[in-house]
């Protein structure tokens, strides 16, 4: 299904700009600027609201991505439980820093705020899937999931 296809079955249901993007991110890992431009025809706003929709979501990104999202908590508790040292092991397994995809387009690798799994820290989640007390050691059986 195509990205017009899916804002057209969200076009009348309340909330359904959000749902579409969800869906078309599912699909192309990123919101393209032309499903961008037809949400706008879609749902009847101007695109710079639109552009205001995908910007403030940090679930969004309007540019290309790896496929598997990675992000790492940066809140306190997962940052004094050792994140930066997680942080370093990801980024050496992937070959990318926080902020860029592997060339591949298998994972992208980015920060958020509190996940909300703050019993075991450090917390990292990949496609929303969270991985609680990941340690350097761990990293690489969690990346093995998605290889």
């Amino acid at each position: 299904m195509g990205y017009k296809q899916i804002l057209d079955a969200y076009k009348n249901i309340p909330g359904g700009m959000i749902e579409a993007f969800n869906a078309i991110q599912d699909i192309y890992s990123y919101l393209p600027e032309e499903a961008i431009i037809e949400a706008a025809k879609v749902f009847n706003v101007p695109v710079s609201k639109v552009y205001d929709v995908t910007t403030f979501y940090s679930m969004f990104s309007i540019k290309p991505r790896g496929k598997n999202v990675i992000r790492i908590c940066q809140s306190a508790p997962c940052h004094v439980a050792g994140a930066a040292e997680v942080v370093a092991a990801l980024e050496r397994e992937l070959g990318i820093r926080i902020g860029e995809s592997t060339s591949d387009g298998k994972f992208a690798l980015e920060t958020t705020e509190c996940v909300g799994q703050c019993q075991d820290t450090p917390v990292i989640t990949i496609n929303g899937k969270p991985y609680m007390g990941v340690t350097p050691a761990t990293v690489v059986d969690i990346l093995a999931e998605y290889k």
